[in-house]
């Protein structure tokens, strides 16, 4: 892994004028403490005041967007889940599109990766709401989650037995200590598709090396889905067939009439590089995967030192979005 430079490369000469800044949040545009400098926040509403808009491209589901919320202007937009969910930040995280992970294939999936790492634990990410087994280890609880074989939280009635009439002996159990009936199929609060598809699955291996476990699910089930990682730790992100960050700011882009080469891109881990060789202006993160470093354009400074400010800043003190539009 290299060092950043001291202030970022500028831009080639002939590089056509950015009016998209797509950004990464963890390792990326948050500090590892998870907030947002008040240099970076400048920066952001700098950029959008010039005329550049600015999305956040994320892992992250709608209800962690909070330390953003009030970051992102204009649209109100933004990509989360790795591109399988866009949500309206101005409403308080809304869900206004959605690309499922259908639940046949999730389970066939899971089948998949059982048979060639055992000991593999799996969560599954649905709009209201994240629900995991018991061996698997969350980065982040969630009060609401239903805790059950990974078969059962992907099973056809799913949400309609989160409520049941009574309480059979085996229903499932929630970390609170709370059965089925006591919580409402929409918690935790907050928005939710009514039946709640599957946009996210995950997969953790307690001894694999992270990069091996991707290796080795895509090989397992690659046909299957899509799949990356943003953790440190063998922790796989599973997405339904195509979808992805990249995908998702395709389209987001297509609509605004902005070009790949307009756009500059920001990110550090492995379910970045996809958005990163789509976009015409890329950079990783001083503290990036390898993987990043390899398949962008520029480097920048560390996400504790505001690299993704320090570029932006660049960008707008080298003339700024020359032709760019407000929208």
């Amino acid at each position: 892994m290299t060092d950043a430079p001291a202030t970022p490369p500028r831009a080639p000469e002939t590089a056509v004028a950015p009016r998209l800044i797509a950004t990464d949040l963890d390792g990326t545009l948050l500090h590892d403490d998870k907030t947002v400098s008040d240099r970076t926040i400048a920066a952001l509403a700098a950029a959008e005041q010039a005329g550049i808009e600015v999305f956040f491209v994320t892992g992250r589901p709608a209800r962690w967007m909070g330390v953003v919320s009030d970051h992102v202007h204009g649209h109100g937009l933004a990509i989360c889940a790795n591109g399988a969910a866009v949500v309206d930040l101005h409403r308080g995280g809304r869900i206004v599109e959605v690309s499922p992970l259908e639940r046949t294939v999730a389970l066939a999936v899971v089948d998949a990766l059982r048979s060639a790492a055992p000991g593999t634990s799996f969560a599954v990410e649905r709009t209201g709401g994240i629900h995991y087994e018991p061996q698997y280890p969350p980065l982040l609880l969630d009060p609401a989650a239903a805790v059950a074989p990974a078969e059962k939280l992907l099973a056809d009635d799913f949400v309609s037995t989160l409520c049941p009439e009574a309480n059979e002996p085996d229903a499932t159990r929630w970390p609170d200590g709370r059965s089925d009936a006591a919580h409402s199929p929409t918690d935790p609060a907050g928005p939710a598709f009514p039946d709640q598809p599957v946009i996210k699955l995950l997969a953790h291996h307690p001894e694999l090396d992270p990069d091996a476990f991707l290796q080795l699910a895509r090989t397992a089930a690659g046909d299957l889905a899509s799949f990356t990682r943003s953790s440190p730790t063998a922790l796989l992100e599973i997405s339904g067939p195509g979808v992805s960050k990249a995908g998702t700011l395709a389209r987001c882009c297509a609509e605004r009439g902005i070009s790949p080469d307009e756009v500059v891109a920001f990110g550090d881990m492995p379910n970045d590089i996809e958005m990163l060789s789509w976009a015409g202006t890329s950079y990783a993160m001083a503290n990036a995967h390898p993987d990043v470093l390899a398949a962008t354009t520029g480097r920048t400074a560390s996400n504790n030192d505001d690299g993704v400010a320090a570029v932006i800043e660049r960008i707008l003190h080298d003339g700024g979005p020359r032709g760019a539009r407000s929208h």
